[in-house]
């Protein structure tokens, strides 16, 4: 070998994961206390993956699961699709879902643990619900049996941030009696409404009436995968659902108009076309969070920076970090920017990252915190959205 200096190249470290997915669906259906497997007690579930609809109907504990949970198997990969979890819950009366589950009792908890763990769901519906019970008091306030349930999933999609519940109208509830119930559920903890949205009416196949959230999902899925990597940022209207014949109640324009200035997505038949979805409101009341594509772009967005931030926790929390992480963040937001998540002129991307002494105050630094704001606007909004990473914690 001769002497001298050899030089060698090598590349830094790619430390920003793979993309988000935001296309992989979830339904929780809940099995009745008769069908129970053998040792089974409350609370205990079954998790089906599915990338078909025949590996449900192969399978040999598919009886479990509730009519509606079933439907909305076949509604899923119907609509494009393409993987499902499918949770069957063991509880022996639905009423005890009245009251708010409670995440470390109760016999949701150990879903709601097994939830928090599969970080690929993006789509969450519990089409049975929507067949429970509603009541009218003598004020004239409308509530569902099921509200208390939905209330603790959005409030779980808020907390994990890349997960969006797909609602489907109370069964029977028409008319001013459906809007009095929405108005009422929105006033209920509204700083998880933006993560949910409500659809309306039930929709038809032939002579069977069907719960609409299993198709919705597969939509929104089928948007997503059909403009690759980043078909989040269609909104899911103006789109036809495959399956079915007509909407259960045939509805005009008027009334169209009228449930989406309510926050209900209506659906109705249009001639050549079959069932169309006409609308992609969240039942959030901040104009910011009123469109869905808008929330679940910037839900991607803040998972997305979350995961490819995580090596630094426990890193030593000085300026040459704040650097490193201010870089890393911008550059996988101009990818973002590049695939039109986020709006901006050609050479001009409308966000901004910092990272610096201004957000990691000395108090920060002792709690073991370090912060990096993100601004940006995603494509199909006006309003600037703030993005507060935070990393580590005491």
């Amino acid at each position: 070998m001769r002497p001298g200096i050899t030089i060698q190249h090598a590349s830094l470290p790619d430390r920003r994961r793979e993309l988000v997915r935001c296309d992989v669906g979830a339904l929780i259906g809940f099995v009745a206390r008769a069908q129970w497997p053998e040792d089974a007690t409350e609370g205990d579930f079954m998790v089906l993956e599915l990338r078909r609809v025949g590996e449900l109907t192969e399978h040999p504990q598919r009886s479990l699961l509730d009519r509606e949970t079933r439907t909305a198997v076949r509604q899923f990969f119907e609509n494009g699709g393409e993987l499902l979890h499918v949770f069957a819950v063991c509880i022996a009366d639905v009423s005890v879902l009245r009251d708010p589950p409670d995440d470390h009792q109760g016999p949701l908890a150990p879903l709601m643990t097994r939830l928090r763990s599969e970080e690929d769901i993006g789509l969450i519906a519990v089409p049975g619900a929507s067949t429970w019970r509603c009541e009218v008091s003598r004020n004239g306030t409308v509530t569902s049996h099921a509200d208390a349930l939905w209330d603790a999933l959005l409030a779980h999609c808020r907390e994990v941030h890349n997960r969006f519940l797909v609602i489907d109208a109370p069964r029977g509830l028409h008319g001013d009696l459906l809007t009095r119930w929405v108005e009422g559920f929105r006033s209920r903890f509204p700083e998880n409404r933006a993560w949910g949205a409500v659809y309306y009416p039930w929709l038809m196949r032939g002579d069977a009436v069907e719960a609409p959230s299993g198709a919705i999902m597969g939509l929104m899925a089928r948007l997503e995968n059909g403009k690759p990597p980043f078909g989040i940022a269609l909104p899911p209207a103006n789109v036809e659902l495959r399956g079915f014949t007509h909407a259960e109640v045939e509805l005009d324009w008027t009334e169209v108009g009228a449930f989406t200035d309510a926050s209900i997505n209506p659906m109705m038949s249009q001639p050549g076309r079959g069932v169309v979805v006409w609308g992609a409101r969240t039942l959030s009341r901040d104009p910011t969070w009123q469109f869905i594509n808008s929330r679940r772009i910037i839900g991607m967005i803040t998972d997305q920076l979350r995961r490819d931030s995580e090596w630094a926790v426990f890193e030593v929390n000085d300026p040459s970090l704040w650097k490193v992480l201010e870089r890393d963040v911008s550059v996988r937001l101009r990818q973002l920017w590049e695939g039109g998540l986020i709006a901006g002129a050609r050479a001009l991307p409308e966000f901004s990252v910092h990272c610096n002494e201004q957000t990691n105050l000395a108090v920060s630094r002792d709690a073991g915190v370090l912060n990096v704001e993100v601004s940006l606007r995603p494509v199909g909004t006006t309003e600037r959205i703030l993005i507060d990473l935070r990393l580590g914690g005491s």
